[in-house]
């Protein structure tokens, strides 16, 4: 049994499909069939189920990936630490985050970092808040750029800055001509929400605690531009963040008057899990110049 052998198994337990991890390791499917039968034959036990073209971890495989997961990382960890001592200033950042978070920050962000160190390159994941944390977790991301989350996983999160959440409501809506709102006076409407998974529904889910409400929700939309438009084509109210994406819709934002409605947002890493130096040095980098990415 050698590394590369538990790589391999590694990436076809996380993409449960032969055909696709060989592409991803840049191997025939043949070769890759037999390195996993091999490394089944030494371990003495089957570690996948096959479903259909599907390939799933059995109760032996999920065991065996927790066992040597650590294995890798610490070898990862070592040869990245290395690398930062002879090349500090280069090398791949592997950077998650949101979709709103897309739209405001990260493509000036990596733009200038790669114009001050050009021996840089990045690697993108974009999804929810929580699947992100998961992803850091895994060791798929080095950190990600994130509202506060909630989550067992253990992290650690550095604020940047914080943005008002309002509630929004079509333009017909009874309380369209407004400028605030109490959360109370909504507790009748119907709400158009984003999915769990997301940061925002935690704090959703935590003002609606607060005040009083238990909301009926008509809808959840994965992503923020969804929840606009169902609101403004009238299927409820809903609360967002002042984003410029959903400038177009002809919607109302109102402020909140009756609870503190707000959400963080911050960059993620893991606790006691070594950093690539230039990973390092984007983070502080956005943290200096936060101002001019985000008033770009």
């Amino acid at each position: 049994m050698d590394l590369q052998q538990l790589k391999y198994f590694q990436t076809v337990a996380r993409l449960e499909h032969m055909t696709r991890a060989a592409e991803v390791l840049n191997i025939s499917q043949p070769a890759l069939s037999k390195a996993i039968s091999q490394l089944e034959h030494e371990v003495g036990a089957p570690l996948f189920e096959r479903v259909g073209r599907a390939i799933r971890l059995n109760r032996y495989g999920a065991l065996f990936l927790e066992r040597t997961e650590p294995i890798t990382q610490i070898l990862d960890e070592a040869k990245q630490e290395i690398r930062d001592l002879v090349a500090p200033n280069s090398g791949t950042v592997a950077i998650g985050f949101t979709h709103s978070m897309g739209t405001r920050l990260v493509s000036r962000a990596v733009q200038a970092f790669q114009n001050e160190y050009p021996e840089t390159d990045f690697e993108f994941v974009q999804r929810n808040s929580l699947p992100l944390v998961k992803d850091l977790n895994k060791g798929l991301c080095d950190l990600c750029l994130i509202p506060y989350l909630e989550t067992d996983i253990p992290i650690d999160w550095r604020e940047l800055w914080r943005e008002e959440v309002y509630v929004i409501v079509p333009l017909h809506h009874r309380f369209a001509k407004q400028d605030t709102i109490r959360l109370q006076d909504l507790a009748e409407d119907p709400f158009v929400t984003i999915k769990e998974g997301n940061s925002l529904r935690q704090i959703q889910n935590h003002v609606f605690e607060q005040v009083g409400i238990s909301p009926d929700i008509v809808f959840e939309g994965e992503e923020f531009h969804t929840v606009a438009s169902f609101v403004e084509a009238g299927f409820g109210v809903g609360l967002l963040p002042d984003l410029q994406r959903i400038d177009g819709y002809q919607i109302k934002r109102l402020h909140i008057t009756d609870v503190v409605c707000e959400r963080r947002i911050g960059i993620a890493t893991m606790k006691d899990r070594y950093i690539p130096q230039v990973a390092k040095q984007f983070e502080a980098f956005v943290s200096e110049h936060l101002y001019h990415f985000t008033q770009l």
